[in-house]
């Protein structure tokens, strides 16, 4: 009985070490897992970083996730020349509008994206294209503000008052001129026809997406007292906001407060 006892004792002792060794290797290999997944992760986020960095390097976008009340901003910057149907120079800083068009239609319709900020400071370009860009800025479900930080020329001024609420800095300019045509030029009444139906468009969208009368904006468009060698107005900052183009002269700070107002109250509805 003695002898039995023992054995069974000696086995117990056994099974209990065996059992401990067994949790101890469990942990080790967990630990060494998890010390494994740690480098699998900051490098996965310094592939996102680096992708996030030459989204913003070539396309001018990026997505702002810190907002106000948890809202996420889409950042939309429309730079230099407004590019269309042909490529420009290489040394010519372009907003390339194929690209935007498709990221319009992505935020209408992401989930993610609460808002949407068009930064802008532009010298004009296509305009045919800069009109097709204003027109999907317009349609957007979401609440939109543009904010003119520079210039804001040409076709840059549609753009400019397309979003929902607009701002621009105390320096910042808008020109407002008849449209150009490079090329041949057939001298014929139909092309002189054409250039008006252009500018009717342009007009047209101008005073339905602003407070300036479509009177009072084509005057400025053919104002012959300013521009030495072109037709045309420029407003400077507070003078774009007391024609109605604009709706507030602000900058950044101002711009984002109200894109993320605008966000809490439709989310509120």
């Amino acid at each position: 009985m003695l002898v039995q006892e023992l054995n069974e004792r000696s086995h117990d002792f056994v099974g209990r070490n065996n059992k401990q060794e067994n949790k101890r290797e469990n942990t080790e290999t967990q630990r060494m897992k998890n010390s494994g997944n740690e480098p699998e992760q900051e490098q996965q986020k310094i592939k996102n970083e680096e992708a996030r960095e030459e989204r913003i390097k070539e396309t001018g976008q990026v997505l702002l996730e810190e907002g106000g009340e948890g809202a996420h901003i889409h950042l939309i910057s429309i730079i230099g020349e407004i590019e269309g149907h042909e490529n420009l120079s290489g040394n010519t800083k372009t907003t390339k509008y194929e690209h935007i068009l498709p990221k319009l239609a992505e935020i209408e319709d992401s989930r993610e994206v609460d808002g949407v900020l068009v930064m802008i400071n532009t010298v004009g370009g296509d305009v045919s294209c800069g009109l097709a860009l204003a027109e999907m800025i317009a349609s957007l479900s979401k609440p939109t503000v543009s904010l003119v930080i520079g210039d804001s020329h040409s076709i840059g001024v549609p753009l400019a008052v397309a979003t929902d609420y607009s701002f621009i800095v105390p320096t910042g300019t808008m020109m407002i001129h008849p449209v150009r045509m490079s090329g041949t030029v057939i001298g014929a009444v139909q092309t002189y026809d054409y250039f008006e139906m252009i500018q009717d468009r342009i007009l047209n969208f101008v005073s339905g997406h602003s407070q300036i009368a479509y009177d009072q904006l084509r005057r400025l468009m053919l104002n012959t007292e300013m521009l030495t060698k072109d037709l045309g107005t420029v407003l400077v900052g507070s003078d774009a906001v007391k024609e109605g183009l604009i709706c507030e002269v602000g900058g950044i700070r101002e711009a984002l407060q109200k894109l993320n107002r605008m966000v809490l109250e439709r989310k509120e509805i």
